[in-house]
């Protein structure tokens, strides 16, 4: 798991205190660009490149979703969701998100196997998804919304959360940013934007099983109480409504008469004390702490003496 420490000594973690999301993970691909084909149409990508990339370069007979995929930031792949599934000829079917491409390999989007598992697995990640899109902050604007669209989902095959009465409360703890749970296909995107990319430590995968969730590294219950600088880059590379900035959360919307998502779930982690900048309240203390720990390693300081224990000249 992401939020496990790395094992690999070769590969340091990113500090000494915060837990990276996948920027130890090895490098995909060749050294080399490779030439493949993709529905029968030839095509090169370059050095490390996954199916994916070979795949978004031409026009394919099936759609592929690839709803975990992020191709900026060096997020990814995860290879989380298993929308992205695609036949080959050496290998079967195969994550393409994940998955090198090499010289010679022939590509196939519509072959039946590979349309099945990614219509199972897009209904897998439907079921345990809040379905209410008109009342979502990203309704119009959400990568599960238009990959189920494209692929023309009615109703899930394995049910809807709805009729589990399984949601989470919506965490509305924070002046910045808004997690709702239910809406979470536990990508790992917010994971490494916050980890790897913005190198804050706040953000992990926590749970097990059915109970994987988004949690954080400080074992804080709400964002309020979390570590959070409130850069809300996790809110950018999120594709569903799970983390929306506070502001903008019924920006698309269609109103209901009293009805909204936060009464729909029935319960909600509110916001305690308005906080006076984008640090939440421990943060703002450790950021504290270590300022007068500073203050006073300097005042300590024998005059004369520069930061490496030397003298000025």
């Amino acid at each position: 798991m992401s939020s496990q420490r790395h094992e690999n000594t070769d590969v340091p973690p990113l500090t000494e205190s915060i837990a990276p999301g996948t920027a130890t993970d090895p490098p995909i691909g060749s050294d080399e660009p490779s030439t493949l084909t993709v529905d029968g149409t030839t095509v090169t990508v370059s050095a490390s490149a996954t199916l994916i990339d070979a795949i978004e370069a031409v026009e394919t007979e099936d759609t592929v979703p690839a709803l975990c995929h992020y191709d900026r930031q060096d997020i990814g792949p995860r290879s989380e969701c298993r929308t992205c599934m695609v036949e080959t000829d050496e290998h079967g079917v195969v994550p393409a998100c994940s998955f090198p491409a090499t010289d010679g390999l022939e590509v196939e989007t519509a072959a039946d196997d590979a349309a099945l598992a990614r219509d199972v697995n897009l209904d897998l990640v439907l079921s345990d998804h809040n379905l209410r899109c008109t009342t979502c902050g990203k309704n119009g604007r959400c990568e599960l919304q238009d990959a189920a669209i494209e692929n023309e989902v009615e109703e899930p095959r394995y049910g809807v959360l709805d009729d589990r009465d399984a949601y989470e409360p919506m965490d509305d703890s924070s002046s910045f940013i808004q997690i709702d749970r239910n809406k979470c296909i536990l990508c790992n995107r917010c994971v490494e934007a916050c980890n790897d990319v913005q190198v804050e430590g706040v953000l992990r995968m926590e749970g097990q099983g059915q109970d994987t969730r988004i949690g954080f590294q400080s074992e804080a219950e709400t964002m309020a109480d979390s570590t959070c600088v409130s850069c809300g880059h996790c809110v950018t590379v999120c594709p569903t409504g799970a983390l929306v900035e506070k502001g903008i959360e019924d920006a698309t919307t269609i109103p209901l008469p009293g009805f909204t998502q936060k009464n729909s779930i029935g319960e909600a982690y509110e916001q305690s004390e308005q906080t006076d900048g984008p640090m939440t309240p421990k943060k703002r203390a450790e950021a504290t702490n270590e300022h007068n720990d500073s203050e006073r390693s300097s005042s300590h300081r024998t005059d004369g003496e520069n930061d490496d224990g030397g003298s000025w000249p």
